[in-house]
């Protein structure tokens, strides 16, 4: 994994700062990191696999106690022994779903709703539906900042945000996306 370093990309909005690395999301040292998941909560492969895996069983094990959870809609559970306390699964839309954007935002804000309740301080978001669900990169880092910058302005506990990508065209993406912010 990545580490962040001076020159990746971030900005400060407000009282927070929002920071762009490569790496892998389940080993980071934050609060909680968002898991884009499926609405039975089953962890499967790929980033599922590795909470499996480094987390423990448990974390499933909690799981199946909250499923099935409605699109758009964000659960919490704990992280097991991950280094994170908390994971937030976000059930978010898949690709070539009518209203893709807006529907990202909603999940976005119920990801930060869900941060907000459990006092997250620091935070960290996968390129949210890139990848598996196909979401374009371009579409999701518009839409992931559009809804950061927006929370961030407002009342908040969070303090830092750190958007963890897997790839160079998801970390491209983003940072332009931050680029337009700036």
């Amino acid at each position: 994994m990545e580490a962040a370093v001076a020159s990746d990309p971030q900005i400060s909005i407000r009282d927070s700062v929002v920071r762009l690395i490569r790496g892998d999301i389940t080993e980071l040292d934050v609060d909680a990191f968002v898991f884009y998941a499926q609405s039975d909560l089953a962890l499967g492969s790929g980033f599922g696999g590795m909470i499996t895996v480094r987390g423990g069983a448990s974390v499933q094990k909690e799981l199946d106690e909250m499923a099935p959870v409605a699109d758009l809609e964000a659960v919490v559970s704990e992280a097991g022994k991950l280094a994170a306390e908390f994971i937030i699964h976000a059930v978010g839309p898949k690709f070539r779903e009518d209203d893709i954007e807006a529907k990202l935002l909603t999940t976005m804000e119920n990801c930060l709703s869900r941060a907000e309740e459990k006092g997250i301080k620091k935070l960290a978001f996968p390129a949210m539906g890139a990848g598996y669900y196909g979401i374009p990169a371009p579409i999701s880092a518009t839409v992931m900042l559009t809804a950061l910058e927006s929370h961030l302005r407002g009342e908040t506990g969070i303090e830092e945000v750190t958007i963890c990508v897997f790839d160079r065209p998801q970390f491209t993406a983003f940072k332009a996306a931050i680029a337009a912010l700036s």
